[in-house]
């Protein structure tokens, strides 16, 4: 009976194609959709871990939470360095750790830092050592495997963060201030496996700001007074402040009170993700619910296509039925005819997913920096599968009931 199903399946391919596509169209959605929210949601937590709340210049919350955590967008200015300290100083607040951004190497982000940040996101020290001067680096796992960097090598970042999009091409080249490799993290699956690391001191070399105690320390230029001499020393800043908390209860009072007494923006990830995750979602559900119809759709399309095929071959029922078919094996090869469809749309749904996921995040560096990937699968696909299979079940059924309640004599009769 299953070679015949194949048979009939053959003996009209266009109609057979047309129905499986149509399906694989509607898993295929389901399938991106799955992936894309799950993985979204599950990378945004990954690189979040630690983090409690970040302190930055006053803009949009949203907007600071990108540059300083997920590292996918531009910083909303700098604060001053004595932010990091005031912070440290407040009580239930259990570390403070400065950023400071503003250049690249080859689209990965230098982040000038201190050896906390990456104790703070898990990763550890796979070859090298943490940097402990200026002008030192820490590569991530990423940056190592996609630069070919290793210990010892020296680059020349370039002012600006830039992307793939824009041809990996920094702004203008520090080359003044080569920085060498000292240090490689393990590989974490967060976004620290693609960050450069130094110490903040390093990025304010770079653009010719003296550290606090270099400025201090320097003799005044000849005829200034020491106002005059403040006036034109740049002064030191950073960009963000990443905060982890000691107790519940700097989690309740801190945040508010930066926002309402300073001039500084204090932003939760969690409050601000899951804000974004509730404005992706309101478009996610709506092309959930176009490619649930759409596999409603094909299974529609499965439906008719088997009932009209059906009744092309009601003689061929009848015959099998004369010469001793079963009634469960007529069911079985009409029902075996949909779950084929069926099975055949999935699997190629399936295919077409991963496959547009692969390609997205291979060509479309955002995608990638929130690591997505075709080569993960998810529980929930199983259920997409299942679904699929449901649907040929379905539509196959009402055609294979209505041939076993055809008139044997009364077929044969007519198709003579």
């Amino acid at each position: 009976m299953i070679r015949l199903s194949f048979a009939y399946l053959r003996d009209r391919a266009l109609n057979t194609a047309l129905n499986i596509l149509l399906l694989a169209l509607g898993v295929a959605s389901l399938v991106i959709l799955l992936l894309f929210s799950s993985q979204l949601e599950s990378r945004f937590d990954r690189d979040a871990q630690g983090i409690d709340m970040v302190v930055g210049a006053k803009g949009s919350p949203l907007q600071l939470i990108l540059s300083s955590v997920y590292h996918v967008d531009i910083p909303t200015g700098n604060v001053p360095l004595d932010t990091v300290a005031l912070l440290r100083r407040q009580l239930g607040v259990a570390e403070a750790v400065p950023l400071a951004l503003g250049d690249s190497f080859r689209s990965f982000r230098i982040i000038g830092t201190e050896p906390a940040y990456p104790k703070l996101l898990g990763a550890d020290i796979a070859a090298g050592r943490m940097f402990a001067a200026p002008m030192e680096a820490v590569i991530g796992a990423e940056v190592a495997r996609r630069t070919g960097a290793g210990l010892g090598q020296r680059f020349v970042g370039g002012h600006g963060m830039s992307t793939k999009e824009s041809g990996g091409d920094e702004g203008p080249k520090h080359e003044e201030t080569p920085f060498i490799v000292v240090g490689q993290l393990g590989p974490t699956g967060t976004v620290i496996d693609r960050l450069i690391l130094t110490q903040v001191q390093s990025v304010w070399q770079m653009h010719g700001i003296a550290s606090p105690e270099a400025a201090h320390d320097d003799e005044h230029h000849e005829g200034e007074t020491a106002k005059e001499h403040e006036a034109h020393v740049s002064p030191a800043e950073v960009t963000a402040v990443l905060v982890r908390f000691g107790s519940p209860i700097a989690a309740v009072r801190l945040p508010g009170f930066i926002n309402r007494q300073t001039n500084l923006q204090a932003a939760v990830p969690a409050v601000e993700v899951s804000r974004l995750l509730a404005l992706v979602g309101v478009g996610l559900d709506a092309v959930r619910g176009f490619a649930v119809l759409l596999m409603l759709t094909s299974g529609l399309s499965i439906f008719v296509a088997l009932l009209t095929a059906l009744k092309e071959r009601e003689a061929d029922m009848a015959m099998l039925r004369v010469i001793g078919a079963s009634r469960a094996a007529i069911i079985g090869q009409v029902v075996s005819e949909g779950l084929i469809l069926a099975g055949a749309g999935a699997a190629l749904g399936l295919i077409l997913g991963h496959g547009v996921i692969a390609i997205a995040a291979a060509n479309i560096e955002q995608l990638a920096q929130l690591g997505l990937s075709g080569l993960s699968f998810h529980p929930g696909e199983a259920i997409i599968v299942a679904a699929a299979l449901t649907i040929g079940l379905i539509a196959a059924l009402i055609p294979a009931i209505r041939v076993l309640q055809a008139d044997i004599a009364e077929t044969l009769a007519n198709a003579r």
